[in-house]
């Protein structure tokens, strides 16, 4: 990810006692996290652990996919892969599901492996790299979907008449 730098003529606030820059955030969620390469990742799938990418379906349709991997979007991870939650997913069957987060360059995907990790599921981890280091890697993909070509009409019946 890339950084932003701030404005020249905008002034940067002075953050309240206690907070914390994402940078710190993110350091701290990595700190707690086994991170996975692309590859290990992909052996961790093939023997048994649920690849979950968070990327919004907009994001998958423009770069790709992986088979198999079960989509869910950010904004509501937790609630799907709460084994607590009523709103779970089938999949959501303990605390000691590995999960496999993949975003689209490894940053949202920490923040959301330890997301999970703080309810429980304490084998959550993420992706290095992301899909991204995932297709380099030559790992499988599908897509990305082309964009929906528009419909092809059949002309008019009166098409091509001439008018008398």
């Amino acid at each position: 990810m890339s950084q932003i730098e701030p404005a020249a003529d905008c002034p940067v606030p002075v953050p309240p006692p206690g907070s914390r820059g994402i940078a710190e955030i993110l350091a701290a969620a990595r700190a707690r996290l086994d991170r996975l390469d692309p590859e290990r990742a992909h052996l961790a799938y093939r023997a048994g652990a649920l690849l979950v990418d968070i990327r919004p379906a907009a994001q998958r349709a423009a770069h790709g996919t992986v088979p198999g991997a079960l989509a869910i979007e950010r904004n509501v991870l937790e609630w799907r892969l709460d084994p607590r939650c009523p709103a779970r997913l089938p999949q959501a069957v303990g605390y000691d599901l590995p999960v496999v987060i993949l975003c689209q360059e490894g940053y949202t995907s920490s923040l959301a492996a330890a997301s999970l990790q703080d309810l429980g599921l304490h084998r959550a981890t993420d992706v290095v790299g992301g899909f991204a280091a995932w297709q380099v890697a030559g790992l499988p993909v599908l897509g990305p979907t082309p964009p929906a070509a528009p419909p092809v009409l059949a002309p008019p019946a009166t098409a091509g008449r001439a008018s008398r």
